[in-house]
């Protein structure tokens, strides 16, 4: 019988103007612990984002958004903190911040496959 993993997730935001509290499900990250398990998927649809807002430059979202995977993945290239390991970077790219680009707080679940959850969820909560 395939095992079941303790995962956490949580949903990518983007807020166009942050003081409004307002915001745009981007993307969805997803952690196992027990699994050493780290990754995110993102969609921008920038039809809806600019219904939002029309002064924001989708590029600098783009770039803001690759950074984000590049912890997640542990790349050198996401500096310092993609260095950290997994459970540390989860943490630090769900923390509570005021910036434009947010994630909801942690939820937990268990799962058989947690690539599958991954895009279970990405398609439920972001498309």
């Amino acid at each position: 019988m395939p095992e079941r993993h303790l995962y956490e997730y949580a949903v990518i935001r983007f807020l166009p103007k942050v003081e409004r509290e307002e915001f745009i499900n981007v993307g969805v990250i997803v952690f196992s612990k027990g699994c050493n398990y780290l990754k995110a998927i993102y969609f921008l649809h920038k039809e809806k984002i600019n219904l939002f807002s029309t002064e924001l430059e989708i590029t600098s979202l783009e770039i803001a958004l690759k950074e984000f995977n590049r912890i997640c993945l542990g790349e050198i290239e996401g500096g310092p903190i993609a260095l950290m390991d997994v459970p540390e970077r989860f943490r630090w790219l769900t923390a509570v911040r005021s910036t434009s680009l947010q994630t909801s707080r942690p939820h937990s679940g268990f799962s058989f496959d947690l690539d599958a959850t991954l895009t279970n969820l990405f398609e439920e909560l972001v498309l």
